[in-house]
């Protein structure tokens, strides 16, 4: 890896050339700009070889070979779980339970936890900023047992109205599902208070920290979420894998799940045992080499530093709302920078998002368009759609040059034609 600089600010270009993806140029030669980093992010070399590696060296099936190949792989499986929970700050390694992504450990929760503690008349709490992952399954529980989702509202600027978290929170309160930050507007909510309020009428509270996890220093003992789950892949590090953080003692009281291999104990010809935490949520083969690749990842943020990941996200996203104010044609959704995250979404006046995206593609500038899974946030917003710029700490000030030079662009071509 290249040398972390060593002042507080962050340089992108000490880190750039680790990427591969991110030498790719268009058809005039300049280079790709790439903005989704909300929707994936890109993986550097150091994970990259990590992976071919294991593939080549180590891989074998886990916890069950009596062979050397098995036992190298299950110790580094079982070794990413050490180390995802010292990242995390967990009490111990049976917190940390392996999934394909942040919406499988959401599921998980609303089936193994939900299932067997909300009844019918009991409340659900989630918030209106939240992505699909964190909403349907919480419908499906609801639908099951016959519980109440409610929502804690947002203002016109994509803030919470936390007056309103009192109010909605009662004794019938069984869980707050609320997002680390908006995947859409940036938002970052006030987990530290609506945790410690939730925890007050005996609520559990759920994080979805897809979007936080990648980006800032998490403590889950400090943060005191009973349930935080995110997605390896949009931390540099491999697609298909997850992780569902949980206190020992919930997780303890959970029955499982899924069954299959692995997450028994006994099996007899009428019944079964199940295995202890976390086994007895990872049923069948786990995935191992993603799980393991984290490791690689979770190695080179902290090497970047997360605090400096963070400031300097906020840095992008100041520049981009200043220059997305010059723009008369432009209205930016959600809060102001100091209350966001690496996360700028739009709209463009009379050019629809897909639109906008597909001229700024052409200039070789890779945004998300649509509702970006949650449309009950945009319907809130009174869009269908919007345009969304999202950074991680390899992006450049001058790639936003890029962005609103597409943006001129588009808005010189649709002119033109109506």
């Amino acid at each position: 890896m290249t040398t972390r600089h060593e002042t507080a600010i962050l340089d992108p270009q000490l880190y750039r050339p680790d990427f591969p993806i991110l030498n790719r140029t268009i058809e005039d030669g300049r280079p790709f700009v790439y903005f989704d980093n909300a929707a994936t992010t890109q993986r550097p070399r150091q994970v990259i070889e990590a992976i071919t590696t294991l593939y080549e060296t180590h891989y074998g099936n886990v916890h069950r070979g009596i062979h050397r190949l098995a036992d190298e792989t299950t110790e580094l499986y079982e070794g990413a779980r050490e180390r995802i929970a010292r990242f995390l700050n967990a009490s111990s390694e049976t917190e940390v339970i392996f999934t394909s992504g942040a919406t499988a450990g959401i599921n998980l929760v609303a089936r193994a936890w939900g299932d067997a503690n909300v009844h019918e008349g009991d409340e659900i709490l989630v918030t209106e900023l939240e992505h699909h992952s964190n909403l349907v399954p919480w419908f499906q529980l609801a639908e099951r047992t016959g519980a109440v989702i409610r929502y804690i509202p947002i203002t016109d600027d994509g803030l919470l109205v936390m007056e309103e978290l009192e109010r909605l929170l009662s004794s019938r309160t069984k869980l707050v599902a609320v997002t680390a930050a908006s995947n859409v507007l940036g938002t970052v909510p006030p987990l530290p208070v609506i945790i410690k309020a939730a925890h007050s009428v005996g609520a559990l509270v759920l994080v979805d920290g897809a979007q936080g996890v990648p980006h800032r220093k998490t403590d889950v003992q400090a943060l005191d979420a009973d349930f935080l789950v995110f997605s390896g892949h949009k931390m540099l590090g491999p697609s298909g894998v997850g992780v569902l953080y949980g206190k020992r003692e919930i997780l303890e009281s959970m029955p499982p799940f899924m069954g299959g291999g692995s997450m028994i104990r006994e099996v007899r010809m009428d019944g079964f045992t199940p295995g202890d935490v976390p086994y007895r949520f990872e049923a069948g083969t786990p995935p191992i080499v993603p799980a393991i690749g984290m490791t690689a990842a979770i190695d080179y943020l902290e090497q970047v530093g997360l605090e400096r990941i963070d400031q300097y996200e906020r840095q992008l996203t100041k520049r981009l709302h200043e220059e997305l104010e010059k723009l008369e044609f432009v209205r930016i959704l959600g809060p102001t920078p100091e209350y966001k995250s690496g996360i700028v979404s739009f709209v463009v006046d009379r050019i629809h998002a897909h639109d906008v995206a597909q001229v700024l593609d052409s200039v070789g500038v890779a945004v998300r368009a649509g509702h970006h899974c949650a449309m009950p946030l945009h319907k809130r917003l009174g869009v269908t759609a919007s345009v969304r710029a999202s950074f991680y700490f390899y992006n450049m000030a001058s790639e936003i040059d890029r962005l609103i030079e597409g943006l001129d662009r588009a808005v010189r071509l649709f002119r033109r034609r109506k």
